[in-house]
């Protein structure tokens, strides 16, 4: 084997300068890459691994952020794809390779899970490759749970590299993250499955854990990677997302995903990193076309659209289309109006306040000329309803409002005090029984029909945004009111027959 005697060099690892316990060994041209870049150290330490086009494009992302060149860094993948082998388990190996002196944090869902990883980034570091390639990096030779003298930490939950200030410390997502701070954060998957992930409490404790237990170890330059497959649109990755579209002061994401079939031609951006075509697999020589298509009807089309296309989404709608509806500048001449209000319970939660002005014409056509939507306390909302009925009133004539009453006396009560509230108005209140997705269906189905259009508004998007995800979305209290308003009007006029016409 061709050897030769390499200077190493004092590379620029971001916040790190690259160390090692010797300045001069010699070692073979095969050596010299994997000590550079991540994918070469992962074939060096792992010669069995299966090397695909979108794993050399992880790496190269990967390499930027070791190096400090990307600071917040998302990697969306389908399961089974080589994303842990690479981020979890060398990924963690390598940085403390070039720098022994790096703090790393990794997270998962769960502490089991977590920990499996720890003790496999380790049995990494033990064998023999490694040590060829980074000799100054070594782990003590025993399980140690309490710092003694002259010994460094070594078990499941943590571990010290002998001689360096180097420390890796795991833990489940929602659990302590206790001690120094980080300069490498990685997050790999922090949702365990679909039930979780649809659990508005479990996705609000995710996102309380990341920004005020997570977020809070980072030193002075710190990298966080995020690598995760899709579970939901409010999922951690997409509210960091939102976060930083509304705040450009927020932090700002690099954000790479590869979907299990391609989804765009050779003039999208993402083409020069993704050389597929239109529905071209990702990996097809473990994954197929065929396999690829059994899975997604087994999976059922949200979940294909979660986990392998990378969009919580889907593309189309669930049961509404955004084609189906035409903006229009104005309504015309029309016959009868209903607003409709959907309360939410209280401010500062997830669920929203929506006043949707839904009109007909003599034609039998639907518009929907105002949404009115917030989050706001029980007295907020009470003056937000009173003023646009008087707008309503002012600009449209007579409208009928509506609200629903919620279980319970303390939705009766609730119920109670917007009927006052709105005394001088034809105002009704009902009790609705149902699943949302029952009572959208008439709704569904005259907008599929053409028949229901918008007046053009600011309220638009976000609303077109909630029916096309409906019922998968986040939210739906759009949906339910517009939908209740609709089927108010579209109620057949029941009127008394004369006695000619019996």
């Amino acid at each position: 084997m061709l050897g030769l005697t390499l200077e190493l060099p004092k590379v620029d690892t971001g916040p790190f300068n690259f160390s090692q316990a010797n300045d001069k060994i010699t070692v073979a041209p095969e050596m010299v890459a994997a000590r550079s870049n991540l994918l070469d150290f992962t074939t060096y330490t792992k010669p069995d691994y299966e090397v695909n086009w979108h794993h050399r494009v992880v790496c190269s992302y990967l390499d930027e952020f070791v190096a400090g060149r990307i600071k917040r860094l998302m990697l969306f993948m389908p399961p089974q794809n080589g994303k842990s082998e690479l981020v979890s388990r060398r990924f963690p190996a390598y940085i403390l390779g070039r720098n022994p002196d790096a703090q790393v944090i990794a997270c998962s869902y769960g502490s089991d899970l977590a920990q499996a990883m720890n003790r496999d980034v380790q049995r990494i570091m033990d064998d023999e490759p490694y040590q060829e390639l980074f000799p100054g990096t070594k782990l003590f030779g025993a399980n140690v749970r309490t710092v003694a003298s002259k010994t460094w930490l070594r078990n499941s939950d943590i571990f010290e590299v002998v001689g360096h200030k180097g420390v890796y410390r795991c833990a489940g997502v929602g659990g302590p993250i206790t001690g120094k701070g980080m300069n490498y954060g990685i997050i790999d998957d922090p949702v365990k499955n679909r039930q979780d992930a649809n659990s508005t409490t479990i996705r609000q404790a995710v996102w309380e854990w990341y920004t005020s237990t997570f977020y809070t170890r980072r030193r002075p330059n710190a990298g966080i990677l995020l690598t995760v497959t899709r579970w939901h649109e409010d999922d951690l990755a997409g509210r960091l997302l939102a976060l930083a579209d509304s705040d450009p002061g927020a932090d700002q994401w690099t954000v790479v995903e590869f979907p299990a079939l391609g989804e765009w031609d050779d003039k999208h951006p993402k083409a020069k990193e993704d050389p597929r075509g239109e529905g071209d697999a990702l990996w097809p020589e473990r994954y197929s076309l065929r396999d690829l298509a059994a899975t997604r009807i087994n999976v059922g089309t949200y979940d294909w659209n979660s986990l392998y296309q990378q969009r919580p989404t889907p593309p189309d709608g669930g049961m509404f289309k955004r084609q189906w509806f035409e903006i229009v500048n104005v309504a015309p001449r029309l016959t009868t109006r209903v607003r409709y209000w959907d309360k939410a319970g209280s401010s500062g939660k997830n669920d929203y306040t929506v006043g949707v002005l839904i009109a007909r014409d003599k034609l039998g056509q639907f518009y929907i000329e105002d949404v009115v939507r917030g989050q706001w306390s029980a007295l907020e909302r009470e003056n937000i309803i009173k003023q646009t009925a008087a707008m309503d009133h002012d600009l449209t004539g007579s409208t009928t409002i509506w609200h629903e009453q919620e279980p319970g006396s303390g939705g009766l009560e609730s119920a109670q005090a917007t009927s006052r509230n709105l005394a001088g108005y034809a105002v009704h209140t009902e009790r609705v029984t149902g699943d949302k997705e029952t009572r959208a269906i008439p709704f569904a189905a005259q907008c599929e029909a053409g028949n229901v259009k918008l007046v053009k508004g600011d309220w638009n998007a976000a609303f077109l945004n909630e029916l096309t995800s409906f019922p998968y979305g986040t939210n739906d209290d759009q949906v339910d009111a517009a939908a209740a308003a609709f089927n108010k009007l579209a109620q057949p006029v029941r009127r008394k027959l004369s006695s000619r016409e019996y």
